[in-house]
């Protein structure tokens, strides 16, 4: 949100706003605009009927006071997606769907858009290098959107990637996730199927046909006034732990890697292709993208060892990232490090979702905190349903941060790599100098 009014007063918009806290780094990004509120809170009688329209926070109650006074002064009220429709109605409209993989597609595109001097407006949910913004609003004929499927706002719960409507859209992949919002599987496959209701007529499906359920639900939802195109695994090489693709003949080193990473690029691929650009350009503006911020990050690397932070929590980029960094390093032993943290993660029904996700780790470890289940008001999580819901072998299982720590302060890192997972932060653990490498040559965080 604080993104999104940056955006609109760099176009001239005038912007006001108001939250009960405010953090970091949306508070400071904020002071520097000029856009920092001089008092925390709510101030219904500051809205009146000079306002063109209140733009909704995802997480604004129903009872928020300022959102019951412009509903009674008749102001209009846009949830975050639907004013970025809004904004986009005179764009090429492209929209990155996906239980997975998200994210880094829509950086790909943005970055090979940028390589090629294309004018373009985005929204994406991570930081990336060269873009000091994760919203950009303007007057630009095309806006790349990562379009996740968590509800649009408290008053609408329908998922934000039905506002867009978009001429090229995406699916990356089908995994079942966010329980708290999608209690059964079908109620989740049902949002993707509306999701590719809402393309625009003469408009494109760009999709993973190797996605078996994905490829199923294309079948069932056919139209006949969009095109279709899918994609699979290009063909690649795997040499000195470096990777390198084949697109359209050409043969790209890269600095990226895993499966899951190339199939987003094929996805990335077609997209720039819909918007013009050609694959020899597309290939030497992909060659020099480095992932978005803990996306399989590099923290530390040497010729022994790397160390990656990554954002992977759902089973299906648990188990990718995972595969990712042991297809690329066979030889090397794997320790992968999951931390629990969202409501999904942390709950009892879902946890049979991650069975055999960790299987590829030579050592794998589960940490969670009886913090993060009190934050989300859930109940206890008994070690051994964690235990019996991945049925992985010699799991290591912590529930305290003190035993993470002790167990990464007295380990061996020698001829391995380290894999941290979490969309959290681990208690406030230190990982680098809890496992004693803070001081580890080559290090960049």
């Amino acid at each position: 949100m604080h993104q999104l009014a940056i955006a609109l007063k760099r176009k001239n918009y005038e912007i006001t706003g108001s939250d009960d806290e405010i953090f970091e780094p949306a508070s400071s990004n904020l002071k520097k605009e000029g856009l920092l509120p001089a008092v925390q809170g709510w101030f219904p009688d500051k809205l009146d009927g000079s306002l063109d329209a209140v733009i909704l926070g995802m997480h604004a109650k129903d009872d928020n006071p300022e959102l019951l006074a412009a509903k009674q002064l008749g102001i209009k009220i846009f949830s975050f997606p639907e004013y970025i429709f809004h904004e986009s109605l005179k764009k090429t409209r492209v929209a990155i769907g996906g239980s997975h993989g998200k994210t880094s597609t829509t950086a790909m595109v943005m970055h090979v858009l940028r390589s090629a001097n294309y004018e373009f407006d985005y929204l994406v949910g991570a930081r990336l290098d060269g873009f000091d913004q994760s919203v950009r609003i303007t007057d630009a004929p095309v806006i790349i959107c990562e379009a996740d499927e968590y509800p649009a706002s408290i008053t609408d719960k329908r998922p934000k990637f039905h506002f867009l409507f978009p001429h090229i859209a995406v699916i990356t992949g089908i995994a079942w996730d966010h329980i708290n919002v999608f209690p059964t599987f079908e109620f989740y496959l049902e949002q993707f199927e509306i999701f590719i209701s809402k393309i625009e007529p003469g408009g494109v499906l760009i999709y993973n046909n190797s996605d078996k359920v994905l490829e199923k639900l294309v079948e069932q939802t056919t139209r006949q006034d969009i095109r279709y195109q899918p994609y699979q695994l290009p063909t690649y090489f795997i040499e000195n732990g470096k990777t390198a693709v084949m697109i359209d003949h050409l043969k790209t080193n890269l600095s990226i890697f895993g499966n899951h990473n190339l199939l987003n690029l094929q996805a990335a691929f077609f997209v720039c292709q819909e918007l013009g650009v050609i694959p020899a350009v597309f290939s030497k503006a992909i060659a020099n993208f480095r992932g978005a911020a803990k996306r399989l990050e590099v923290l530390a690397s040497n010729e022994n060892y790397n160390i990656y932070r990554d954002f992977a929590h759902a089973p299906s980029k648990v188990k990718a990232s995972i595969q990712a960094v042991k297809q690329q390093y066979p030889e090397r032993k794997l320790l992968a490090i999951l931390e629990l943290h969202t409501y999904s993660s942390l709950n009892e029904k879902f946890m049979q979702e991650y069975n055999g996700a960790m299987d590829d780790a030579d050592v794998a470890v589960v940490f969670y905190s009886g913090h993060a289940l009190e934050l989300k008001r859930m109940p206890p999580l008994d070690e051994n349903v964690v235990k019996e819901g991945f049925a992985k072998k010699n799991l290591i299982v912590f529930t305290k941060k003190e035993q993470l720590e002790h167990w990464l302060s007295h380990h061996s890192y020698a001829d391995s790599n380290l894999l941290f997972m979490s969309s959290g932060d681990y208690d406030g653990i230190d990982l680098l100098k809890a496992s004693g490498l803070e001081s580890f040559k080559g290090l960049k965080v």
